[in-house]
């Protein structure tokens, strides 16, 4: 399994030289894209034009790096990404605007082959750059290939991709429903509370947006991003740890965020939530699934009836948070009941057991 360490870099020196490969990075996708509009516009004028692959896009940027001053697999990692985005979206995309207010976010992939790492720096292009972080997480020897990433701060980060081995497997079931007030309820009855960390700094965040301190403004979001984030991380890490199947209602985000509850919505951050289970869980060896939870909340978990009566439903039954089933007489949270109803559903679709192809084995038994 492949996981992304990332790092900040260290002085000032190392923004204004990354700031210059920054640049010249944006103009080879600028190229790319520029280069594909001429494609499309071709093709409806009716010419029969092939869309360009990145072995295109690269034969076509031969020899620029010298040019531009940066490395030759920086230039073919940006028109492999660039093709990865425009196949993945099967739109073309936007260009990378270099100045001004909405200044694209610096970005310079690099390869294996294209920098050289210590035990706390990098070297690309004859030029070292320090990092935090190498004493808490040491780099291993098996990194791969990454990029220098900007963010809204200005603030540099070196990234890589290494490859990691699996850790032990937990022994445990569990279904999860996801909520705002509790960010996830587990099917054995923990509840996970939400932090709902936007609602402690806006106040503070609404005035620096009044005084116009746009520094001030990207600071706050930073701060309820990464308090965010270490929530959702340390949670779905003890998650992983302990259950070798976890299932997880689908809840859409982005239909919810239509409604007045927008913001708690946003704030609880499910679909990361979500991705980080994923990978966590993948990487413990266990299982994880994503369960249609349409109906998990009003049927009932002992007994399966799916009556409505006196029991929530859509929106405006989220105020109906327990009930009592009119068949069993069974008396349900509401949050509880759903998740157990996911898990069901989740062992339901379990893979079967696979055949033994030991022929060995076979005849002994």
């Amino acid at each position: 399994m492949i996981l992304t360490y990332k790092y900040r870099l260290k002085g000032k020196r190392a923004k204004r030289q990354l700031k210059r490969f920054a640049y010249a990075t944006n103009q080879v996708w600028n190229f790319c894209v520029a280069t594909q509009k001429d494609t499309q516009r071709r093709w409806k004028n009716g010419s029969k034009t092939n869309w360009k692959t990145h072995f295109d896009f690269g034969a076509l940027t031969k020899g620029v790096s010298k040019n531009l001053e940066i490395h030759a697999q920086t230039i073919q990692g940006v028109c492999e990404q660039f093709t990865k985005s425009r196949d993945q979206h099967k739109i073309c995309p936007r260009f990378r605007k270099s100045s001004g207010t909405k200044r694209s976010l610096g970005w310079i992939p690099f390869q294996k082959q294209s920098r050289q790492t210590d035990s706390d720096s990098v070297t690309y292009l004859g030029n070292t750059y320090r990092f935090f972080g190498a004493k808490r997480r040491p780099l291993p020897t098996t990194a791969k290939g990454g990029s220098f990433v900007e963010d809204s701060l200005g603030r540099w980060y070196v990234t890589f991709h290494v490859e990691v081995d699996e850790l032990p497997k937990g022994n445990g079931e569990v279904g999860i429903d996801l909520g705002l007030k509790t960010l996830a309820t587990c099917s054995d009855g923990t509840k996970i509370e939400a932090p709902r960390t936007y609602r402690l700094w806006e106040t503070k965040l609404a005035i620096a947006q009044r005084a116009g301190n746009k520094q001030r403004v990207k600071a706050i979001h930073s701060k309820i991003k990464n308090i965010r984030h270490d929530h959702l991380h340390k949670e779905s890490d003890k998650l992983a740890k302990r259950y070798g199947l976890v299932a997880v209602g689908n809840v859409s985000s982005s239909k919810l965020a239509k409604t007045r509850m927008a913001k708690s919505v946003l704030d609880a951050s499910w679909l990361i939530f979500r991705n980080y289970l994923r990978y966590k869980v993948s990487r413990h060896g266990g299982r994880f699934l994503e369960i249609d939870e349409k109906f998990t909340s009003q049927a009932c978990s002992s007994c399966g009836n799916c009556s409505t009566v006196g029991r929530p439903k859509g929106i405006a039954g989220l105020g109906i948070r327990s009930w009592s089933c009119d068949s069993c007489g069974a008396y349900h949270d509401r949050d509880i009941n759903a998740a157990k109803n996911i898990l069901k559903i989740a062992l339901s679709v379990q893979r079967p057991v696979e055949e033994n192809r030991n022929p060995i084995e076979r005849s002994v038994a």
